[in-house]
């Protein structure tokens, strides 16, 4: 597979609306979130309010319906975008995991794998 010089993944995004809990290392606050999509190497996600920086190391619990038990993970902010200008515009955060419970290792790739067997296939007529 060929990628373009822009592209540094490794591995393909996949849209899934994942239920996310998560602590940044320099609070003991709970902040939840929904993924907007996720790969076997991090996930994207969005918040209202600026509660996380660049290089922040966020503890993070992974829940879905499709996943019999939570996710455990540690991951690291690569990046955050204010989605607008505006006063008030949501944030876009890029986060690379760093370590999945080796508990949740087998469970969280079989989830991925389950993604990428559900995507439809296209012809190419």
């Amino acid at each position: 597979m060929k990628r373009s010089l822009g592209e540094r993944r490794r591995f393909i995004r996949l849209e899934a609306p994942i239920g996310i809990a998560y602590t940044v290392s320099k609070s003991d606050r709970i902040f939840r979130a929904v993924s907007k999509n996720i790969s076997a190497e991090g996930l994207r996600f969005q918040i209202a309010e600026k509660n996380l920086d660049e290089s922040d190391t966020v503890q993070l619990t992974l829940e879905s319906p499709k996943m019999p038990n939570p996710i455990h993970a540690r991951g690291r902010v690569i990046w955050i975008q204010q989605l607008s200008i505006e006063d008030g515009a949501p944030f876009d955060v890029g986060i690379s995991f760093e370590d999945i419970d080796e508990d949740n290792k087998n469970t969280f790739l079989k989830f991925l794998c389950d993604l990428i067997y559900s995507i439809p296939v296209r012809n190419a007529e």
